[in-house]
């Protein structure tokens, strides 16, 4: 006899936790979120347009502390800010000049190939500084002492959306099919342009980005599309000369820690922990790399402990499934994460994140419950350190 339970009433109770939503996609939809199953989103910033938007959602709903996740009763947020690669040309670095390039000459030389077409390079947004940028977001990881940075990333494939001047006939930007109104600044349903941001300038945003997260010590939620390489090589920029030690540097390294403990505590001098250049905790968000990409970021050497997200709508949209499955069973038990990956928060969202929860189960041998648990540490760990 049923007592009315669905099969996966139970990760709802323990809890599930998106490591990586846009619902200010769809502004009107945030309503929802306190209505919603999933005990904590992580929501991302991209763009101009939805730093502020971010940030206001999560003070309606803030997470205090990690002691409160057993406790709390609907569903709160967890922010993330950052600068998306695909908007990235929006970006100009003035990190070391106090010019502002002119608008129409900046974009010719951050876009492949080099936009001629007069109507479009004119009704491109006003690029934004990169100093000013770094200078709000570290004030708002201040406000929030358990933001991340991010959407950040590289990507090799993405175009830019055509303008609206520049489509022939309807002129109207449009939303994707959605009956509520996307936050401007997305793609809307827009064909695309032949236009793309050259890697090179990706990567100075990226960096800048990096650099941030380790400053503050603050998680990474990192977007890679056919730039796995590209994004290893990167952080493994930042991080060397810090590689992990082998066992026997170890084991000399505590005899030498040992060493200095005593001396400070006989002088009475406070032992202080330096400052690192690198993020203490990477996510590779919706990874699509293959299995064997996988060695590279869980390298025994690799000081940054990197997690990897999956997501119904990108993971097992398309006939890769098996090749997900694969790269599934390759990740660490402790180093996974589930996501929606979804514009609109509510019972959709809610949705792929238990069909994310049951999949990976299934892949992993793992009940409902055990699963639910193991996720649910692993994001507290990403989260919280």
């Amino acid at each position: 006899m049923s007592d009315g339970k669905d099969k996966n009433d139970s990760i709802w109770e323990i809890g599930v936790f998106d490591s990586h939503c846009h619902p200010t996609d769809i502004m009107a939809s945030v309503k929802d979120i306190a209505r919603m199953k999933a005990r904590v989103l992580t929501i991302m910033a991209t763009r101009s347009q939805d730093q502020d938007m971010v940030e206001k959602t999560a003070r309606l709903c803030p997470v205090g502390s990690p002691s409160e996740l057993s406790d709390i009763q609907s569903t709160r947020v967890v922010p993330a800010f950052g600068w998306h690669p695909w908007f990235s040309h929006q970006m100009y670095d003035d990190r070391s000049t106090q010019d502002q390039p002119e608008p129409v000459e900046h974009y010719k030389s951050v876009l492949v190939p080099s936009p001629q077409d007069k109507m479009f390079l004119e009704a491109l947004p006003a690029p934004v500084s990169l100093r000013e940028f770094l200078q709000r977001t570290e004030a708002r990881l201040k406000e929030f002492p358990y933001a991340l940075v991010g959407e950040v990333g590289l990507d090799r494939s993405f175009r830019l959306p055509e303008v609206p001047s520049a489509m022939t006939g309807d002129t109207t930007q449009k939303t994707g099919g959605s009956e509520e109104e996307y936050t401007p600044g997305s793609r809307e349903g827009r064909p695309l342009s032949p236009y793309r941001v050259n890697l090179d300038h990706q990567k100075t945003i990226l960096k800048a980005q990096f650099d941030l997260a380790a400053k503050m010590h603050r998680p990474v939620s990192v977007h890679s599309v056919q730039a796995h390489g590209l994004v290893f090589e990167l952080m493994q920029s930042l991080w060397k000369g810090h590689e992990k030690p082998s066992k026997r540097e170890r084991k000399q390294q505590t005899a030498a820690a040992a060493s200095t403990t005593r001396d400070d505590e006989e002088t009475g001098n406070a032992i202080t922990h330096p400052s690192l250049p690198y993020p203490p905790r990477i996510c590779m968000h919706s990874y699509s790399g293959p299995p064997d990409a996988l060695k590279q970021f869980l390298n025994r050497a690799v000081p940054a402990d990197v997690y990897f997200s999956f997501s119904s709508v990108i993971n097992f949209s398309n006939v890769s499934s098996t090749k997900v499955a694969k790269v599934i069973e390759e990740v660490p038990d402790d180093r996974i994460l589930v996501e929606s990956d979804l514009h609109c928060a509510g019972e959709r969202m809610d949705a792929l994140l238990g069909e994310i929860v049951e999949k990976i189960c299934e892949i992993k041998g793992w009940s409902l419950e055990d699963g639910a648990r193991r996720l649910k540490q692993n994001w507290i760990k990403f989260i919280f350190g």
